[in-house]
């Protein structure tokens, strides 16, 4: 009999101090705890919640999946139908943020079921109305989602719910950032944080609302904002050790910052701790993002090996690979693979700010191409949606995209302008990388204009970064630009790929075999013939071959 009492007080010890270690934010010891008294005696519905959240919060997700769905049982045989409901709603967001959307959909017509059946009205009809914002989110009907993440915020106010009136905000926030509103969304992001920052919501909830808006701020290049919510995260992270979800996604928030700034040897540091932690399932609920980031700092450092195998990574796990694998076969030489990639992902994508994203590879690809008709379209479809999101960075990324084009149609005046524009905002978002790529072209415009001082400033400032950065393809173009003299000059206009065909030409090739050597199309290279006879006002390739060994484009084949 004493023995049977003290087991009955070590079980309740046990269950105690997995309470405790809750309370505390002590993921894993209240996850061992819990386990350890409900394998013994089955706990009751508040304890199987504080289990699940723990499971969760550790990336145990099938465990979380499963005490959820136990918690929701024994919340329903007590006739606590809201509370049940909430379970389901729980249950049903998990699944579909697994893709299982059949599964989740059932949890979600469980969960209004629940609620249809009360008399009074309830918090959990607010939290049901989420699945429907997103959807609508989904499906490009901001307005829509607009009006019921304000339903689902007033109910939440209603109720004095936190969470919900903070997750119906944030969701606000997001539809309006869709509609081209930044700065109101911007702000109802921010509204979400000032509630996340001070503590005022579960933890499920505040990791949630740090990955989305960051995500968000990202979406709209809001550098500042992504800068400030990822630390906040990584301290939020940091001030809980057995904390396993959402840090491997911060790692990867740490990982894009420090690649923006500059910090390109820490964010390799960074992205290999993300990729780390999803190839040990440490954090499963964090996607392959970490695995592109990585291959983008190898592509930037002239790693292209490994780059190409951490895209391989991201693809194979999910994530599209575009356009950094894109843009990695452009620097491999292998264009038109390039040119088709790029294509293929732009053209399957239609919403604006996703097109973003990828137009300014598509215009560097298409110019790399001699394409560049379809930069020009790709640069004024940029410069639309920068004008309709109002974003300095977008407008950045146009400008510099118009001063590329300009530089390749030889119109080198008019592409100073456009690059020093977009020079001023990548100083102001202090954005190394991105200020030594526009001084790079803007030494290519000076040079084309015979400004050979201008050039040399512009070309050398370039370097430098590049070499600090370790941008080994971007140190090479500068060194090539500078080297020999008078050669690297392009008073010609030609872009880097029709240099390449002139010089082809001058040594006898055919068409055919240019396009054999270069791997690319046959009509391919009769457009860069044609550009070239055009650029050089030359008649035929006989004129084309002197023209080379008189500029001594020849002495560089």
């Amino acid at each position: 009999m004493c023995q049977e009492g003290s087991s009955v007080t070590n079980l309740a010890r046990e269950l105690e101090r997995g309470r405790e270690s809750y309370g505390q934010h002590a993921w894993a010891d209240a996850y061992k705890s819990l386990s350890f008294v409900d394998a013994i005696a089955p706990l009751d519905a508040e304890d199987l919640e504080r289990l699940a959240m723990s499971a969760y919060l550790i990336a145990q997700d099938d465990d979380y999946l499963r005490i959820l769905d136990r918690a929701y049982q024994a919340r329903v045989e007590a006739g606590e139908c809201s509370r049940g409901a909430r379970c389901a709603f729980w249950l049903g967001l998990r699944l579909l943020f697994r893709g299982e959307t059949g599964r989740a959909t059932g949890w979600f017509s469980r969960a209004r079921r629940l609620i249809e059946g009360q008399q009074q009205s309830c918090v959990e009809e607010g939290y049901l109305l989420l699945p429907t914002v997103e959807q609508e989110l989904d499906s490009g009907d901001c307005d829509a989602a607009y009006a019921i993440a304000g339903e689902a915020a007033e109910i939440g106010g209603r109720f004095g719910e936190p969470d919900l009136i903070a997750i119906a905000r944030h969701l606000q926030g997001r539809a309006l950032v869709q509609q081209g509103h930044v700065e109101r969304g911007l702000a109802l992001l921010d509204e979400a944080m000032l509630a996340v920052t001070a503590g005022e919501l579960s933890p499920l909830v505040t990791g949630l609302i740090y990955c989305s808006v960051i995500d968000g701020c990202h979406q709209v290049y809001a550098m500042g904002r992504a800068r400030e919510w990822t630390a906040a995260l990584a301290r939020w992270c940091e001030t809980q050790p057995e904390l396993v979800s959402f840090t491997g996604k911060c790692l990867v928030h740490r990982a894009e910052i420090m690649q923006f700034q500059g910090d390109w040897s820490n964010a390799i540091v960074e992205a290999r701790r993300g990729c780390a932690r999803f190839e040990r399932r440490i954090d499963p609920h964090r996607p392959a993002g970490a695995y592109y980031q990585l291959a983008e700092l190898h592509r930037l450092r002239g790693e292209f090996a490994a780059a190409d195998e951490a895209y391989r990574s991201a693809s194979r796990w999910g994530w599209e690979p575009q356009p950094g694998l894109a843009l990695l076969r452009m620097a491999q030489g292998r264009v038109e693979i390039a040119v088709r990639a790029i294509r293929r992902v732009v053209s399957a994508t239609k919403a604006p700010l996703d097109r973003a994203k990828f137009l300014p590879a598509y215009v560097e690809i298409m110019l790399e191409a001699g394409e560049i008709e379809d930069a020009r379209s790709a640069c004024l479809e940029l410069q639309e949606i920068a004008a309709r999101f109002d974003t300095s960075v977008i407008d950045a990324l146009a400008a510099h995209a118009l001063g590329a084009v300009k530089l390749a149609e030889g119109d080198a005046q008019a592409a100073l302008g456009s690059l020093h524009r977009a020079l001023q905002v990548w100083q102001q978002v202090d954005a190394p990388h991105m200020i030594a790529r526009e001084r790079l072209l803007m030494g290519l415009a000076c040079r084309i204009l015979a400004d050979e001082e201008g050039a040399t400033l512009e070309l050398d400032a370039a370097r430098e970064v590049f070499e600090q950065l370790e941008a080994a393809p971007d140190l090479a173009r500068v060194e090539s630009l500078t080297k020999g003299g008078a050669p690297a000059c392009r008073p010609h206009g030609l872009t880097p790929r029709e240099l390449q065909v002139l010089r082809l030409i001058a040594t006898g090739k055919t068409n055919k075999g240019i396009a054999a050597e270069l791997f690319l199309s046959g009509r391919t290279i009769d457009r860069h013939v044609s550009n070239i006879f055009t650029k050089l006002d030359l008649p035929s390739r006989a004129a084309a071959t002197a023209y080379a060994y008189k500029h001594k484009l020849i002495s560089t084949i």
